[in-house]
């Protein structure tokens, strides 16, 4: 019992550390693609044609 203990307490603590070295990381991603998307470009978005076609009946 006291070593499935110590092995979970060890699981958890490395998982911590973990995660926290994932969100430090993630945290300068985000920073970086925010000035970048704001340095490009708006681009137009054109509506798509909807006309009704003509289709020929399958029987």
């Amino acid at each position: 019992m006291v070593t499935f203990f110590s092995l979970l307490l060890v699981l958890l603590g490395i998982n911590a550390i973990l995660l926290i070295f994932s969100v430090n990381r993630t945290n300068g991603k985000v920073r970086k693609t925010r000035s970048s998307i704001s340095k490009t470009p708006i681009t137009q978005i054109y509506p798509i044609n909807l006309a009704p076609t003509n289709y020929k009946k399958a029987i």
